[in-house]
């Protein structure tokens, strides 16, 4: 198997792999508060408390996926594009 076709078949086999991620499981943790849905901060003696709702979650702590996005986003344009009107008389 030449070097070529074998980096081919990799990213086939993980790009296949992103999108069964992303239909099985669409949405995962956010990145800036790691699925807690908050900031943690600390008070004067150091100790840990509970901060500000995350702005980029909107305090839910998970977040869509970009595959999945992505696939919501072609989905929606595809439905808009194909809607074709019920011919005369049926109903």
């Amino acid at each position: 198997m030449t070097p070529t076709l074998l980096a081919i078949a990799m990213l086939f086999v993980v790009t296949m792999c992103y999108a069964t991620v992303c239909a099985a499981s669409p949405f995962g943790n956010c990145r800036k508060c790691n699925g807690w849905g908050f900031q943690m901060k600390t008070d004067r003696k150091g100790r840990q408390k509970r901060g500000k709702d995350c702005r980029r979650c909107h305090a839910t702590g998970k977040r869509i996926r970009i595959g999945r996005w992505l696939y919501n986003r072609w989905a929606r344009i595809y439905r808009a594009g194909t809607d074709t009107p019920r011919p005369e008389g049926s109903r």
